[in-house]
């Protein structure tokens, strides 16, 4: 059974899948062109994090960072030996729900452009191209992608 709810990010098998997502996004692109937010900021209070876990074991993450008049999704990341089963595209689901909750219609979300497997999940889900926002640069590895909720 999958659930996906509210939890802290400095839990040792939640920090097990973001040091892999870490890794795998080191392996992609430079450092100054991953914006990762580390647990210390996934703790902030304008943060909502979630996890999904599988038979009581994390098998994926998601975050949101309320900003002003949209919220960032960040932090998205499936085990590799869970995905294909639709857990990203709950925990996107979820995330949206949170926002949509705080009275937050605007989804935004960067992720790079060597991810194909997370450009199709954002594309099917409905966020499409927008310009850069919250400081980020146009290095031509970002692609920049909102959604109204």
């Amino acid at each position: 059974m999958l659930t996906i709810r509210p939890e802290r990010p400095d839990q040792a098998d939640v920090v097990a899948l973001l040091d892999a997502l870490d890794a795998y996004l080191a392996s992609l692109y430079p450092p100054e062109a991953n914006h990762i937010l580390d647990v210390q900021a996934l703790l902030a209070s304008d943060v909502r994090f979630l996890v999904a876990r599988r038979d009581g074991v994390a098998v994926g993450t998601g975050a949101v960072r309320l900003g002003p008049g949209y919220g960032e999704v960040k932090r998205m990341y499936v085990a590799p030996t869970q995905r294909g089963q639709r857990i990203a595209e709950q925990l996107l689901q979820a995330l949206e729900a949170q926002l949509r909750s705080e009275g937050i219609a605007q989804a935004r979300l960067e992720t790079g452009r060597d991810q194909a497997e997370a450009l199709r999940l954002y594309q099917r889900c409905g966020y499409t191209r927008c310009a850069p926002f919250g400081g980020y640069p146009d290095n031509g590895l970002s692609v920049f992608l909102g959604k109204a909720l």
